[in-house]
């Protein structure tokens, strides 16, 4: 397993991470066996967030109840939380008392008396960044937080953020995979008359932005083909892309999966892939992609095959 560094974290990070949004209605059993997987391939940071499972925190108390960890174990694991979201609404809320509550239900929840990181979890227009810092400041001295991101945020909003908040934000968590990939694609297409892959949907060069600015992206839905419009792998409306898939999958001795996965981890932002599966033999599969070394040629045939111009 590939790994990178995260300012604030004292242990490398694996370049493939384990996302829980789906837990709330597994067993303990399930849950165990999921984590259990992860961690034998050597995949020991775990993204929540307050939001996921339906009731509040539910996924995270789910995780919490079904691994029992005694505090040498939580050591020896990354969680990673996010907050902002407010489902009856819905609505965003980064205001100072939601912050910190959300921080407070999570660690209760999590079973756990600090996070490893905390992201910011969709921007918020009403945001008071000089709030966001008090929050931040509030939680780091308590150490309670470890370290501090945000997640769909555009460079200007996070330039919004760092003229008051002091502490490094470490990490952005942003919706990427071969078929959904416009905060790469744009770059390729960049001043194309007349393809819509030109267009900048991202607030101007995040990917280039993160990379200059020490922030790691970590991408979420790496097997969707769209937002949420299901996966494109063995999915007829991708076949010249499964096509390429599959063929570079044997050449490589690896399941699809992997391949998928190589694609993110190939780019030289040095990323991370969130998954968001709850079968263990789908992790094992996708962990596979980790520091798979496609060439520059396999990883622009994929993107060909996924429907991007390159010029």
């Amino acid at each position: 397993m590939k790994t990178i560094a995260l300012e604030g974290i004292d242990r490398p990070a694996p370049n493939v991470v384990l996302g829980l949004m789906r837990i709330a209605e597994l067993d303990d059993d399930a849950v165990r066996a999921l984590v259990s997987t992860a961690r034998d391939a050597g995949i020991d940071f775990f993204d929540h967030a307050d939001i996921y499972g339906g009731a509040l925190h539910a996924c995270e108390r789910r995780f919490a109840e079904a691994l029992q960890l005694s505090p040498s174990d939580r050591e020896q694991i990354t969680i990673q939380t996010k907050c902002g979201i407010v489902p009856d609404g819905p609505y965003f809320d980064f205001s100072y008392e939601h912050i910190i509550a959300s921080v407070e239900g999570s660690m209760r929840a999590l079973e756990t008396d600090y996070l490893d990181i905390l992201l910011l979890h969709r921007p918020d227009a009403l945001v008071e960044p000089d709030e966001v810092a008090r929050a931040f400041d509030e939680l780091a001295d308590a150490g309670k937080v470890r370290a501090f991101g945000v997640s769909n945020h555009t460079p200007g909003e996070i330039d919004l953020l760092k003229a008051s908040v002091r502490q490094p934000l470490v990490a952005n968590q942003l919706q990427l995979s071969i078929t959904h990939a416009p905060i790469i694609a744009q770059g390729v297409a960049a001043n194309m008359q007349g393809t819509e892959q030109s267009l900048t949907l991202d607030g101007g060069g995040i990917v280039d932005y993160c990379r200059l600015n020490g922030i790691t992206i970590q991408a979420w839905s790496p097997f969707q083909a769209g937002f949420f419009t299901g996966v494109f792998l063995d999915n007829p409306e991708f076949a010249e892309l499964n096509a390429v898939i599959d063929r570079l999958a044997a050449a490589y001795d690896v399941p699809p999966l992997a391949i998928a996965t190589a694609w993110i981890t190939r780019h030289p932002a040095n990323m991370q892939v969130v998954l968001g599966t709850t079968t263990p033999e789908r992790v094992s599969a996708a962990a596979q992609g980790s520091d798979i070394p496609l060439t520059r040629a396999e990883w622009y045939e994929l993107f060909r095959a996924a429907g991007y111009r390159v010029p």
